[in-house]
C-alpha cells in the first residue's frame, strides 16, 4: 500500500481508509483518479515481473463519481459503496470506471465498454468501462459485443488458512435516513479494530458493503 499511497498523493488525492485487503481514496478530479489507477497497475506489474505466476497478486481498481459525506477520517454515502462494487467488474490488474464520458478525450488510453451491468445493492444497472493501458489501444473503444459474461468467468476466492470474520451491514432503525452513515461508520470501526488481531482474517469493507440491503443468508 505504500506504493499506492505515494501515487495517490502525487495525483492530488488522499487515502481515506485502508483495512483488510482494500484501500479507499478520494480525488477531486476524475482524470487524476484514472491516471492514478493506471500508474499503480503499471508500477505493480513492473515490480512483480520477475516473480513466478504463482506469487503474483492481481489487484482490481473501481472508480465512481458522486457526492459523499466527508468525515474527519472517512467518507460515507453510497458513492464509496458503488466504487467497491465496480471494482468487481475490473480485470485482475486492471481499472474499471463509470465516468468514461468525463475522461475519454482527455487521456491517452483505450477503453472497453462492458455495457450495463447489474451489481449487488444497486437498483439500476451500471454502465461500466474497463480502461485499456496497451499502447496499441490508445484512442480506441471496444464494444460490449466483444466482452464475455462477467459472472460466468468469476471464480470464488480461496479460503483463508485462519478463522475468518465478516462484519455485515447494520440496519438503520431510525426514521431519519440521514443517520445511515452512522451505521456505515460503526461497521468500518469494527472492521478496523478486528483487523488488528493477527489471528483473524477479516473480510474487507468492499466485500461486506456489496451485500447491503440484499438480505444475504448468514451461511452464504
Amino acid at each position: 500500500w505504500e506504493v499506492f499511497s505515494s501515487l495517490i498523493q502525487q495525483h492530488h488525492g488522499r487515502v481515506v481508509d485502508s483495512t483488510g485487503d482494500n484501500l479507499l481514496a478520494e480525488f477531486s478530479s476524475a482524470v487524476d483518479a484514472v491516471w492514478c489507477g493506471v500508474a499503480f497497475q503499471k508500477e505493480l506489474a513492473e515490480r512483480k515481473s520477475a516473480l513466478p505466476e504463482s506469487r503474483k497478486m492481481l489487484f482490481r481498481i473501481g472508480l465512481n463519481v458522486g457526492d459523499v459525506i466527508v468525515g474527519a477520517e472517512r467518507i460515507y454515502e453510497k458513492g464509496a459503496n458503488v466504487a467497491a462494487c465496480i471494482e468487481a467488474l475490473a480485470d485482475g490488474g486492471g481499472v474499471c470506471t463509470v465516468y468514461y464520458d468525463q475522461v475519454e478525450a482527455k487521456l491517452d488510453l483505450g477503453y472497453q465498454d462492458i455495457g450495463e451491468q447489474t451489481v449487488k445493492n444497486i437498483t439500476k444497472p451500471i454502465c461500466g468501462c474497463r480502461v485499456r493501458m496497451d499502447p496499441e489501444m490508445v484512442g480506441q473503444t471496444e464494444t460490449a459485443a466483444s466482452v464475455p459474461s462477467i459472472t460466468a468467468s468469476r471464480k470464488p476466492p480461496a479460503l483463508a488458512d485462519k478463522p475468518s470474520i465478516a462484519v455485515l451491514p447494520f440496519l438503520n432503525l431510525s426514521v431519519d435516513s440521514e443517520q445511515e452513515y452512522f451505521c456505515d461508520g460503526l461497521i468500518e470501526d469494527l472492521i478496523t479494530d478486528l483487523s488488528r488481531i493477527s489471528g483473524l482474517f477479516v473480510i474487507s469493507r468492499n466485500s461486506v458493503f456489496c451485500t447491503k440491503a440484499q438480505h444475504t443468508k448468514l451461511r452464504r
